[in-house]
C-alpha cells in the first residue's frame, strides 16, 4: 500500500527519519558519556522502545505503571518510573513488576518512601529509589538540596529500598547549583550518588553542559513536533510524525475544515499559534477544534486547497497525539512498511 491510499485522519511515521533521530541522539549522549534512558510516553510502542535499546539505551523511562507493565510484557527489562507511586493497588502492581524487571522509581516525600518500603518489606526484593528534585519546574520534587539529603537518608534506612541517586525535569540551567550542592552534601554524609537523571527534549543537546548529569530522559526527539521546532531542538526535515487529514469543507473563500479535531490533535497549544503546522500550506492556521473538525484559516495563503485535498500536519505536541491513535503507520519513501499498535495507549494508571 502507498501512503496516499491510507484513509484519513491517520498518523504516519517516516521510518527513515525515525531511525536517524534515534541514532543521532544516542550517538550524542554516548560521545559525552551520558546514559540514554528514553521516555516511551511519547510513542507508547514496544517495537520503537526495542529500537532505542538496540541503539544503545540502558533502559527506558515510563511515566505510569500501566506503561511499564506493557513494556515489561514486550521484553524490556530495565525500567525507570519517575513518578510518585501511591496507594495499595499500585504498590501491589509495583511489587509484581519489580519481580520481573530491573526497576527504579522516584519519590519526593517521606510518605511515598514509606509506602514503597512497606510494599517491599518481606519480599526479598530491593527497589532502587531516586529522589526527585524540583529545580524550577514547580511540579513535584523536594525543594532544597538539604531536603534531598534528608529523604535520601530515609531511603537508606528503609529495608527493601536502595538509594539510587537524584532526578529532575527539565534539565534547565537551574539544575547545576541544586544538584552540585545536593551531591556534595550526600557525599559528605558518605552516601554515593551513582545516578543523576535529567531530561527534556527541548534541552537535549545541552545535556553535556551539566556535568552532574549521568543519565538523560528525552521522549519527543524520535518524532519531533511544533514545540520541539520552536525550542530549536529539531529541524523541520527531522520531524518523523505527521497527521494526514482531508479537507472536507470550504464554506468560505478563507475558511476550510479538515477531518481532524481535538480527538486527533488534542487541544494543546503550548504557547503556539494554532493547533498544528500544515506542511502544504505553512501560512495557514488551524484556528479551532471541535471533536472531529479542524477549522483552518487560509486567508494568508496565495493558493488554497479544494474539497477532497489531503494535507499533512505536524502537531503541536506529539506525545498526546500518540495517546489518541490506536495505530501508527510506518512509511518509507511513500510505501507503507509497518503498522504498529500503540500498545500503551490509555495507560494512565
Amino acid at each position: 500500500m502507498r501512503m496516499d491510499d491510507l484513509d484519513t485522519p491517520v498518523a504516519v511515521i517516516d521510518l527513515d527519519r525515525l531511525e536517524r533521530n534515534i541514532a543521532r541522539f544516542q550517538t550524542y549522549l554516548s560521545q559525552h558519556g551520558i546514559a540514554n534512558r528514553p521516555h516511551i510516553k511519547t510513542h507508547k510502542i514496544p517495537q520503537i522502545a526495542r529500537m532505542q535499546v538496540a541503539a544503545g539505551a540502558v533502559g527506558i523511562t515510563c511515566q505510569k505503571l500501566g506503561e511499564a507493565e506493557v513494556m515489561a510484557d514486550a521484553g524490556i527489562d530495565d525500567i525507570f518510573i519517575p513518578y510518585n507511586i501511591i496507594g495499595a493497588a499500585k504498590l501491589e502492581r509495583l511489587t509484581a513488576l519489580a519481580r520481573r524487571v530491573r526497576l527504579s522509581v522516584a519519590a519526593d516525600s517521606a510518605a511515598v518512601v514509606a509506602g514503597l518500603g512497606n510494599a517491599m518489606a518481606g519480599t526479598g526484593l530491593e527497589l532502587t529509589v531516586l529522589v526527585e528534585c524540583d529545580t524550577g519546574m514547580g511540579r513535584c520534587g523536594v525543594q532544597t538540596p538539604a531536603d534531598a539529603v534528608e529523604l535520601a537518608l530515609l531511603i537508606t534506612r528503609m529495608p527493601g529500598l536502595r538509594f539510587g541517586g537524584l532526578m529532575t525535569y527539565p534539565s534547565s540551567p537551574e539544575i547545576g547549583p541544586f544538584m552540585h550542592e545536593a551531591v556534595r552534601l550526600l557525599r559528605d554524609r558518605g552516601i554515593a550518588v551513582e545516578r543523576v537523571s535529567g531530561g527534556g527534549t527541548a534541552g537535549m543537546w545541552h545535556a553535556h553542559e551539566h556535568p552532574e548529569i549521568t543519565e538523560y530522559r528525552a521522549g519527543m526527539y524520535i518524532y519531533g513536533d511544533r514545540y520541539t521546532l520552536r525550542a530549536g531542538a529539531m529541524q523541520l526535515e527531522e520531524c518523523a510524525l505527521t497527521i494526514i487529514t482531508t479537507v472536507v469543507s470550504r464554506p468560505t473563500p478563507d475558511r476550510g475544515v479538515i477531518d481532524g479535531g481535538s480527538k486527533t490533535f488534542s487541544s494543546d497549544l503550548l504557547g503556539l499559534e494554532g493547533y498544528g503546522l500544515i506542511l502544504e500550506y505553512p501560512e495557514a492556521r488551524i484556528v479551532s477544534l471541535s471533536e472531529e473538525h479542524g477549522v483552518v484559516d487560509f486567508s494568508r495563503c496565495a493558493q488554497r486547497p479544494a474539497v477532497g485535498e489531503r494535507v499533512s500536519v505536524i502537531p503541536n505536541h506529539c506525545c498526546v497525539v500518540s495517546n489518541l491513535f490506536d495505530e501508527m503507520v510506518g512509511v518509507r519513501r511513500g510505501d507503507v512498511e509497518v503498522v504498529w499498535r500503540v500498545a500503551a495507549r490509555g495507560m494512565v494508571r
